[in-house]
């Protein structure tokens, strides 16, 4: 019986913590919720005759809907040793209960922890993206060791570790396909709703679904170094850097305080003597001065809208690490981007095959895809891929196969001497001239050239590129009607910078670029444009992502470019940026909207307090009012 009533305790408990935890993120509207029922009981009770009772539901209200913001504006000033716009609210309230306008001054500490509940809201709003992922990852993973499987915490896999994905599942960690092929849903990494299919040796991301079939990964990275926590880490630091506006809001708060409150305390004496006004006036208007001069609306213009547009762009798969950041891109006078991985998909594909005539063009081309699929070389590798594409044989062993470093590989089919590499191995003059000089006019057109001779004769030519992505040319046109340069920055030589720059359609390229000299360009063009974007996926990229206003970088780049980088596109489609710029703009907007109909505001309740036009009621109603509306105004970039 009794280890029934501890289970019974413990299970109550569970019941008891769960219920607190939902309620949590609502204490802030329940409270104000609860304080204007108790203010709407007090004028009741006023209103029949029980005065008593209406001052001690006012009193009640005061206290359950201004702890939170009273609590943040002690704990705010001792630590920094500078009032602010909660002290002046607290005044404002004691201030107008002392001269007996319990209702109104129940009524600003209302509507103050109502803008304070909407600013609260915004903030779990921008961070329920990170909930949302740590919940996408799960605790446990099913090793697969010695034929056995065995279930053990995430945090205990190593690199190297074997696990199996049942359909359904999550992936627990990054790895590599061993074994099996599925339908992958990526869109917890990159906002891309379409599943992806993939096979043995591809890439698989921690976070993300497998759909379709079981799939054995081996672990390529340690549980705290995946891409899903960087994700969770580049959203946590975004949030807790503040913009350039909001430090300087920030900054001028302390000082506009101080000031208030000696026009507050020059307002009790001075109209009494000089626009003799009775005391009562002069202390009534006093209190209105302390409400409405207050910049709640001020201070409330720009944090809402930064943390909105920042939760917007994590949900699109646009990850900014800052407010700053973001503010920048809307100032943006050119922008430089790396070619390989940015511009082109950073691998080469096969355009074309050249064959002799008298040969049969599919007898080389599947001879030199047996021959190249012992080699890890991209141009060897984009051969092979070209030939399991275009004919439907089984790839053999050749003979005798021997590599020949800095020039190409060499071996032995039925007898017959194979050479395929580059010009000079298989005879520069013979290369130049085969099939009526066709190599010139390929190498024009920005191609790597393989050349295939066969017993001392040349037989073929194979013209690869990096080719140029697809959504490339539209991302360029879009950055383009923005007003933005567009540059291209590569290693590549003259000849492959010119065409791929025509290709991609950007307005300026630099060929043979080291990292030093990119990061030359960047200011150079700093110098010229001021504001500076620069994009890229390398790790000789990462200086040049440091140099510039605002780095971006690919999500399928280097860690060192992702952890250099201030914006980080998650689905590597360059039509992102234009689409950050077009919400950088936007939240630029809405804070100056914000920050104008705040400032307008705050000056006509002053003056027309000063012209005794405005009662304390309409004060308390336009001043907080006015707070509401520019944070509801900034909830606006979620969508």
């Amino acid at each position: 019986m009794v280890p029934e009533t501890k289970g019974l305790e413990k299970r109550m408990e569970n019941v008891e913590v769960s219920w607190i935890e939902k309620i949590k993120p609502h204490a802030e509207l329940i409270a104000a919720g609860m304080s204007g029922l108790l203010i709407l009981a007090g004028w009741l009770l006023d209103k029949y005759g029980q005065g008593t009772g209406s001052i001690i539901a006012y009193l009640m209200a005061f206290v359950i809907g201004g702890f939170a913001k009273a609590k943040e504006g002690l704990e705010e000033t001792i630590e920094n040793k500078e009032l602010n716009v909660e002290m002046l609210m607290i005044f404002a309230a004691i201030g107008s209960s002392l001269i007996g306008y319990w209702t109104e001054g129940a009524i600003l500490i209302f509507i103050f922890a109502v803008s304070g509940a909407l600013e609260t809201y915004t903030m779990n709003k921008s961070h329920k993206e990170i909930s949302s992922l740590m919940e996408l990852q799960p605790e446990e993973a099913l090793l697969v060791s010695n034929g056995y499987e065995e279930k053990i915490p995430v945090s205990q896999l190593c690199i190297g570790d074997q696990i199996l994905i049942k359909p359904g599942e999550r992936i627990p960690a990054d790895g590599v396909i061993m074994k099996g092929k599925s339908t992958i849903d990526e869109a917890a990494i990159t906002g891309e709703s379409m599943p992806i299919s993939k096979g043995v040796n591809e890439e698989v991301f921690a976070g993300t679904v497998n759909m379709s079939g079981s799939i054995t990964v081996s672990v390529t990275k340690e549980s705290n170094e995946t891409l899903f926590q960087k994700i969770i880490q580049l959203v946590q630091s975004a949030q807790s850097e503040k913009s350039p506006s909001q430090l300087f809001i920030e900054r001028f708060e302390g000082t506009y305080v101080k000031v208030v409150l000696l026009v507050v305390l020059a307002m009790l004496f001075l109209p009494h003597f000089l626009l003799d006004w009775s005391w009562q006036e002069s202390f009534y208007r006093a209190m209105i001065l302390l409400v409405v001069a207050s910049p709640c609306a001020l201070v409330a213009s720009i944090m809402p809208a930064t943390l909105s547009a920042i939760s917007n762009g994590a949900r699109h798969g646009i990850l900014i690490k800052g407010g700053v950041h973001l503010e920048n891109l809307s100032h943006l006078g050119a922008i430089a981007l790396d070619k390989t991985g940015t511009l082109t998909k950073g691998k080469p594909e096969v355009l074309e095959v050249v064959v002799r005539e008298d040969l049969d063009k599919e007898e080389i081309i599947w001879g030199a895809a047996s021959i190249e699929s012992h080699s890890t070389h991209p141009l060897a590798q984009a051969i092979v891929k070209y030939a399991k594409d275009s004919i439907d044989k089984e790839l053999f062993y050749p003979e005798s196969l021997e590599d020949v470093p800095g020039w190409g590989v060499t071996a032995v089919i039925q007898g017959n001497q194979w050479k395929i590499g580059k010009a000079a191995f298989v005879g520069k003059e013979v290369a130049d001239s085969f099939a009526s000089g066709k190599a010139k006019e390929l190498a024009s057109k920005g191609s790597t050239l393989v050349y295939i001779a066969i017993n001392g004769e040349l037989c073929a030519i194979i013209a690869l590129k990096d080719v140029v992505r697809e959504e490339t040319k539209a991302a360029i046109n879009q950055l383009k009607k923005q007003g933005i340069h567009t540059i291209m920055l590569t290693g590549d030589s003259e000849k492959t910078a010119k065409a791929i720059a025509k290709e991609s359609q950007v307005d300026e390229y630099f060929a043979e670029c080291l990292p030093e000299t990119k990061v030359e360009y960047v200011k150079q063009l700093k110098s010229k444009y001021n504001n500076v974007a620069m994009v890229g996926d390398g790790i000789n990229d990462a200086p040049a992502l440091a140099t510039a206003n605002v780095g971006i970088a690919m999500g399928g780049g280097t860690d060192v470019a992702l952890e250099t980088a201030d914006i980080v596109l998650m689905k590597n489609d360059l039509a992102r940026i234009a689409e950050a710029v077009n919400l950088s703009k936007r939240m630029n907007k809405i804070i100056k909207q914000n920050v104008i109909f705040s400032i307008t505001v705050i000056m006509v309740l002053i003056c027309s307090n000063f012209f005794q036009f405005i009662d304390l009621p309409f004060g308390v109603i336009g001043h907080e009012g006015s707070t509401i509306l520019v944070i509801l105004n900034g909830l606006r970039l979620l969508k």
